[in-house]
């Protein structure tokens, strides 16, 4: 009679570990990114409720933001290059933006963001 086997070989344990590896650091070099829209995004939707209900003025809402990035202080995009519109439902605040990463010699990580919020 056979023994039978029970377990994983020692290099069947060593590729999950590396494709965990590399999973995990591809998750720690984006966090960072993340991070960065997280605060663009609260600095949009904060902006839009300070002037919700009101005939907006897009210097206003520009002067508005930029007071919040002074406190959040986000990276890759300026103030400059959010998208202020009015149309017959309201105004708007539009970002659109692609942010990459180095990964591992000469790959990197690419993500677009983009965020619209409604003034209402």
């Amino acid at each position: 009679m056979r023994r039978r086997q029970q377990g994983m070989t020692f290099i069947g344990l060593l590729t999950i570990l590396v494709l965990v590896g590399v999973i995990l650091y591809a998750g720690i070099r984006l966090t960072p990114v993340y991070l960065n829209y997280l605060k663009i995004s609260r600095s949009l939707t904060a902006t839009a409720q300070e002037f919700k209900g009101e005939n907006v003025d897009p210097g206003a809402m520009r002067n508005t933001l930029s007071r919040h990035w002074e406190i959040d202080d986000p990276e890759i995009v300026e103030v400059k290059d959010i998208e202020i519109s009015k149309d017959d439902t309201g105004t708007s605040l539009h970002v659109a933006y692609d942010h990459m990463v180095p990964y591992i010699a000469n790959v990197s990580l690419s993500v677009h963001f983009e965020k619209t919020v409604k003034v209402q």
